[in-house]
């Protein structure tokens, strides 16, 4: 009697622990889908790095995400929030990759660093939150006009509030001075 009951109680336990079939089905297509995007940001990276050289961006790819990172000295002029020329010839290398996406969002992430805005930007910048918007703001539109689809990209501006580098050496002030551009699987309504 003892052993059957204590077969019957390890039976309900390991029945509670157990998940049903349907939870389970729902787990491995989750994890399929998740093999199927790394696959997919693994092929994007490897094009984006024939696309652009080392001078020109910095390619890391996370879990779920793709980050192409461009120091503001190839995108814009010293000081300048619209794109140079120098900066359109590096983007237009890989919008056409960009806009054939599928599934996928972009957003365009502006950073500075953490010295305060001269006088000759200070009138149309109130602090370097709206300097590295603008900059977001400029990547976007252009690589929008080069055929990358509006309702797949967006932009923020991060000011001095998330450097990645010290902002006590020049070296580390122009790691700062950089724009993102991180595609991750677009959400789901």
């Amino acid at each position: 009697m003892k052993i059957r009951v204590a077969t019957i109680l390890c039976a309900a336990l390991l029945a509670a622990g157990c998940v049903s079939q349907q939870t389970y089905n729902t787990e491995v297509a989750k994890a399929n889908t998740l093999s199927t995007s790394n696959q997919q940001l693994d092929a994007l990276n490897q094009k984006l790095a024939g696309e652009l050289g080392a001078d020109q961006a910095q390619i890391t790819q996370l879990q779920n995400q793709l980050k192409v990172t461009m120091v503001n000295e190839v995108l814009f002029a010293e000081g300048g929030w619209t794109l140079s020329p120098k900066g359109e010839a590096a983007l237009a290398k890989i919008a056409p990759t960009l806009s054939k996406l599928q599934g996928q969002q972009i957003v365009v992430e502006g950073f500075t660093d953490n010295v305060p805005i001269g006088p000759a930007l200070k009138a149309r910048f109130p602090s370097n939150w709206e300097l590295s918007s603008a900059r977001a703001t400029d990547v976007l539109r252009f690589l929008v006009s080069k055929g990358v689809p509006a309702n797949t990209i967006s932009a923020q501006g991060f000011g001095d509030s998330r450097p990645v580098a010290s902002n006590d050496t020049a070296e580390g002030r122009a790691k700062n001075r950089r724009v993102e551009i991180v595609i991750m699987a677009a959400s789901r309504p």
